[in-house]
């Protein structure tokens, strides 16, 4: 896509625009189109075209009115009058688009939009033109500058759009899809799949899509869902075009016929009101363009390509007396449009000529268009005289050239220093007599400077660099120095900026314009989401933690497999991780290696990242494969106090992660005394062991990273042991031979300190100077390689390939081949006596044996790298950990529709695309490796990928109760039976209650307003779910109280009815349940396919931590909502619509529910089931009106009346 609304080419571009508005012959058509037009060296005589004249208008009577050359002999593609101003658009077979101002056809703007295919359709919006192509979209200036240009996928042929609302369109073409497009972020957001491939037209009412084939069929499709509702067979070869109005449908086409196809003289009509056709029309041409011009009647305009129009009534004869003749030059009509006003009728032809039809003689295109805007003359010439011993004369009043060269001022950045205004320091009786509240200061004024007067002072000290102009409204970089900060921006840390409507106004979309779903970083110990992505985008784990599903109540796999769930479900947005996090906080082990950072410390930065993530990474693999274990193997097999070392785990059986990961090792222990034990032992992951005395060596000695994974994995080492021979602690050496090689190798760096890190500087130097005498070049010294560098990167900057997998630039370039030393592929080969064999790899290598053979029988795996994970060193936010993540084919097709890979940086909410050279650059002074991940080719096709929904029916049926004292007297809800059981698109009515862990924080801004800076984190404390239909419609089937562990910091009995001790077990009277059964409840009704009915479920579900298709969220807060005004309370809405007082003194989530499942019925009963909307937005204008005088407030009600006391609860309360 192109954003850049200048393109720099219009400069060369803007003088002939204005010279050359005579129309030129296309240099890639055949001259003889002209026929009788003679070309001169001066232009094109227009004099010579045989277009008629203008002839005197009839009013109420359509004559041609003005026919003007687009483009001489270049057939006219599309024509269209703009819905904003008294223009007409045309385009032509050559790409060329041309705009003519008013009846007079007065030529406006021409510019090229596509050089090679024709213009298929233009869209006129309020700030500019739509054009679509074959498969591009343009959105252009009417003047012809550049919006932003939108390239679809080359296998695309698209013919036809529609707008359905100011920032929303449709796209459909010969493929089986129909694509869904935001014009505010230029992205798809959606992909309809279309059951008869071929959409060539497209229309919309206020009830239906309306989608024409080329099969002959129409579907009518839901405006919501976009679901197929009805479809017409209109014709049996192919069809021309279609138009609706009203309840009628209008179609032309074509019908097969032995010698091919043939024109249908027979118009197809189509009652909308009955969905079946009426009496066919038929028509004295040959019809291959038709539309409603409404105005007294429901008139039909039918166009042949001859040139013929005839008008009649659709439910009427035809008349050979309403046929008028267009008089084309070419020989066919190519295109017909009617102007919005009906008073206009346009016509394109096979030369290029446009020809003007009204009823009046000075007609207008809309009814109320604005002005349009003229270039103005250029008024350089006109200017006064400036004085220049003026000194407050602004200098912008002298026209400067637009020139490219570069000018006098533009002064080298080595050459200017900024020079930043400090500010001055607070006077000493100020600080002395000052008095604090709280955390506000107070001082009398002590008069001794001018008001606003602050003295301005430039010393060489204030000639540091200061990049930040403004103080943060955050804490965050508040207490320390200015400096320049060299972090690229999508590698800092990002932050959720919270509003009165908390997340539901942030742009997630700015930071990620992908269909991969980010995580939220707000979250405690969140700082592990870039190595979850890692996991996630591992297919084989991906689909083994899916199918994993056990009885415990914190299970890391489990947790981490509905994670991985709502990952799969999203399209963009961000999904957060709080449920995994909450169940890894309870792992003991966890907290005994530390890996549980307390809130100060993670905001803080004080724990070092790097070690964290790679002790993190250690603990989550072997959890992961003791979990796995755990579902055959008994608890009391588990490794003694849950080990937790890098060389051993639980080895009483095998799973999965153990088969992907393990590294199986025979481990040698040779005495002095020449005694040696051989022990065998497997290993998840290696840790980097670099060469000894590497700091001593200054000589730039070059170290493969190949030669330090060998050393790393076969480790030889002295250390003292115990020998049996010897009876005592003997020096010893300890050699580690390879046996079985994994399928994925994880690496943690061990960049801990500045000797790994200069180490790690030397060999990218070492291996750049290398790489530079390898192709060709010279290493310069380092500012004539800074210098070189910008050079080499400002002439390459252009030459990006568009659309390239990768993104690379098609030259070479030096800023590749810095501080790189990771390679992209290992190959290793396993010896005969023992050994192992380790090597960088590239791809144009090539391989001894074939690759089956290699294997198998020869033990050769090329390794490729999948992802490096990073730390980012920065002393404003303390840092962060970000991931470099090769996305395979698997997860673009699902997300996409297309398969290639593509490198991303992940960076939580942040996705971008990155070139593959970025994932393996570390600059040492802000990019620290800490772990990569090297997975073996062709790994997929090794495992089952298959994923089997774990969640049984039998979650909903009859559960005990956690709580002690609970007695069947309190029950509140009856159990599902099983002919009960919810079958798709079934109603459930659902409602949660929280209780808040831990309060907001928020700071005072300088302005006095509130600014969030972390919210408050939220626990579900009750869910219930009501029969939505059926003779028990009404009673809950669900209604659990969750267990918690952690601190409740505020129960919100008001709003929640959660009392102290309804969460405890002990002494709790409710029907207790862990979060986890809870949560499988819902996860079986979503993958069911229930719609869920509730009032500001948006919020529930995201405290819940489930992911929701929104065609299965029937939100009462947005069915009674009109755009731009606000939200209404379920209280209020209740005694509106069905005069119930609810919520008297505290929330009852089971009256909610059922409350908002009324609602629900009552606006199927109010909207017609939806086919009303204009009547129902009367009822909406009268519920916005009764609430402002009532100030939103529900009066107090005399008796209080309530959905508890209805019938249907009789049934429940005598339980």
């Amino acid at each position: 896509m192109n954003f850049e609304g200048l393109d720099p080419g219009l400069a060369e571009y803007a003088p002939a625009m204005h010279s050359t508005l005579d129309p030129v012959l296309d240099a890639h058509l055949n001259p003889s189109l002209l026929q009788n037009v003679e070309l001169d060296p001066e232009g094109v005589a227009l004099e010579a075209l045989p277009v008629q004249e203008s002839v005197h208008i009839m009013e109420g009577v359509y004559s041609e009115l003005h026919s003007v050359v687009a483009e001489v002999g270049v057939p006219v593609s599309v024509s269209h009058f703009d819905l904003h101003e008294e223009m007409l658009w045309v385009g032509s077979h050559g790409g060329h688009a041309t705009s003519f101002f008013g009846p007079a056809l007065e030529r406006y703007s021409s510019f090229q939009v596509n050089g090679n295919d024709d213009i298929r359709q233009i869209q006129s919006l309020e700030n500019g033109i739509l054009f679509l192509t074959k498969n591009n979209l343009k959105y252009m200036a009417r003047g012809g500058l550049i919006i932003f240009d939108y390239l679809l996928d080359e296998s695309e042929d698209m013919h036809s759009l529609l707008l359905t609302d100011s920032s929303t369109l449709l796209v459909g073409g010969l493929q089986s899809h129909i694509l869904e497009i935001d014009l505010n972020t230029v992205q798809e957001t959606q992909k309809y799949a279309v059951e008869t491939p071929g959409v060539t037209v497209m229309r919309q009412t206020n009830r239906f899509f309306f989608c024409g084939h080329t099969s002959g069929k129409i579907s009518l499709r839901d405006l919501r869902t976009f679901k197929v509702e009805h479809e017409f067979d209109a014709f049996s070869g192919s069809l021309s075009d279609f138009d609706v109005h009203g309840n009628l449908l209008a179609a032309c086409g074509f019908s097969s016929r032995l010698t091919g196809l043939a024109c249908d003289r027979f118009l197809k009509v189509y009652d909308l009101r009955m969905m079946r056709a009426i009496t066919p029309l038929q028509v004295h041409v040959d019809p291959a363009f038709l539309r409603f011009i409404p105005t007294y009647t429901s008139r039909l305009a039918i166009i042949s390509q001859s040139g013929q129009c005839q008008f009649c009534e659709p439910t009427g004869l035809a008349n050979p007396a309403d046929i008028f003749h267009v008089n084309p030059v070419g020989p066919l009509l190519m295109t017909f449009d009617v102007s919005a006003s009906k008073q206009a009728l346009a016509f394109g032809d096979s030369e290029g000529c446009v020809h003007l039809w009204t009823d009046s003689p000075e007609p207008s295109f809309n009814p109320y268009s604005r002005e349009t805007e003229f270039a103005l003359p250029c008024l350089v010439d006109s200017l006064p005289p400036l004085d220049w011993s003026q000194d407050l004369l602004p200098l912008s009043l002298i026209p400067v050239p637009l020139t490219t060269d570069t000018l006098l001022s533009d002064w080298p950045a080595a050459n200017s220093a900024p020079a930043p205004r400090r500010a001055p320091p607070v006077d000493a009786e100020i600080l002395r007599t000052m008095k604090k509240v709280g955390f506000i200061g107070y001082a009398p004024n002590p008069r001794t400077r001018l008001r606003n007067q602050i003295p301005y002072r430039l010393k060489e000290s204030d000639s540091e660099f200061d990049t930040f102009s403004q103080v943060p409204e955050s804490p965050i970089g508040r207490e320390e120095e200015p400096h320049l900060h060299m972090v690229s921006k999508k590698y800092r840390k990002v932050t959720i900026k919270y509003s009165k409507l908390g997340l539901e106004d942030f742009d997630f979309k700015h930071y990620n314009k992908t269909l991969f779903a980010g995580l939220e970083p707000h979250i405690p110990n969140a700082y592990c989401n870039c190595m979850i992505q890692v996991l996630y985008f591992l297919e084989p784990v991906r689909c083994l933690i899916q199918n994993h599903l056990c009885q415990k109540e914190f299970c890391l796999a489990c947790e981490l497999g509905f994670l991985f769930h709502m990952l799969d479900l999203s399209r963009g947005d961000p999904c957060q991780g709080s449920n995994f996090l909450r169940a890894f906080r309870t792992i003991p082990e966890a907290s005994a290696l530390g890996l549980i950072l307390a809130d100060s410390d993670e905001a803080s930065g004080k724990g070092n990242l790097a070690r964290l993530i790679q002790r993190w990474n250690r603990f989550i693999l072997t959890q992961l494969h003791q979990d796995m274990q755990e579902l055959e193997v008994p608890q009391a097999y588990r490794s003694a106090g849950g080990s937790y070392g890098i060389s051993s785990f639980c080895s009483s059986g095998d799973s999965v992660i153990g088969q992907l990961f393990s590294c199986e090792m025979e481990n040698c222990s040779l005495c002095r005394c020449g005694s040696e034990t051989v022990r065998a032992s497997s290993t998840l992951l290696f840790t980097l062991s670099y060469p000894e005395g590497r700091n001593s060596d200054k000589t730039g000695k070059n170290y493969d990273f190949a030669q330090v994974l060998k050393r790393s994995i076969c480790l030889e080492q002295n250390t003292q042991a115990w020998c049996d021979n010897c009876e005592k602690y003997q020096p010893t050496i300890q050699t580690r031979n390879i046996r079985h090689l994994p399928d994925i190798l994880v690496i943690n760096c061990e960049v801990n300190s500045s000797k790994e890190a200069d180490f790690w500087r030397a060999q990218a130097e070492v291996a750049f100077k290398m790489a530079m005498k390898k192709h060709g070049g010279e290493v310069v010294k380092n500012k004539e390689f800074a210098r070189a560098d910008r050079t080499h990167r400002f002439l390459c900057a252009d030459r990006k390939e568009v659309g390239s997998p990768e993104g690379a630039l098609l030259c070479p370039s030096m800023e590749e081949l810095k501080n790189v030393w990771l390679p992209f592929s290992l190959r290793m080969k396993m010896t005969k006596n023992k050994g192992l064999d380790v090597c960088n790899w590239t791809d144009g290598e090539e391989v001894q044996w074939g690759p089956a053979r290699a294997e198998e029988e020869h033990g050769v795996y090329v390794y490729d790298l999948m992802a490096t994970v990073v730390h980012i060193l920065d002393s404003r936010t303390g840092g962060s950990l970000v991931a470099h993540i090769k996305v395979g084919e698997t997860y673009h097709q699902r997300k996409e529709g297309v398969t290639h890979q593509q490198w991303y940086l992940f960076n939580d909410f942040l996705i971008e695309p990155i070139d593959k050279h970025e994932a393996v650059q570390f600059d040492m002074n802000w990019k620290v490796p800490a772990i990569l991940y090297y997975v073996k080719r062709n790994l997929n096709s090794r495992y089952n990928l298959n994923i089997k929904n774990p969640i049984e029916a039998s979650v909903l049926l009859a559960e005990a109760s956690l709580a002690r004292k609970q007695r069947k007297t309190h029950t509140t809800f009856i159990p599902l039976m099983l002919n009960e059981m919810p079958q798709v698109g079934d109603l459930v009515g659902l409602d949660a209650e929280f209780v808040t862990l831990n309060e907001e924080e928020a700071e005072l801004r300088s302005d006095g307003t509130k600014s969030t800076i972390k919210p408050s984190q939220m626990s579900v404390a009750r869910i219930t779910c009501v029969r939505g239909q059926g003779p028990n419609e009404g009673i809950p089937f669900i209604d659990d109280y969750i267990s918690t562990q952690e601190q409740v910091v505020d129960y919100l009995t008001q709003y929640s009815g959660i009392k102290p001790g309804d969460l405890d077990a002990k002494i709790s009277s409710k029907h207790l349940t862990t979060l986890k059964s809870t949560y499988l409840k819902l996860r079986f009704l979503i993958d069911i396919g229930v719609k869920f009915v509730g009032h500001g479920l948006q919020k529930d579900f995201r405290v819940i931590n489930l992911m929701v298709p929104k065609d299965q969220v029937l939100d009462t807060v947005y069915l009674f909502h009109m755009p731009r005004k606000r939200m209404i309370s379920l209280r209020f809405l209740a005694w509106y619509f069905l005069d119930l007082k609810i919520q008297g003194e505290t929330h009852d989530s089971i009256e909610d529910a059922r409350t908002a499942l009324q609602l629900y019925r009552k606006y199927l009963e109010l909207s017609k089931n939806g086919t009303e909307p204009e009547s129902f937005h009367k009822v909406l204008k009268g519920l916005y009106e009764k609430g402002r005088k009532m100030d939103w407030k529900v009066p107090e009600p005399e008796g209080q009346t309530s959905p508890k006391n209805a019938a249907v609860f009789s049934s429940v309360l005598a339980l």
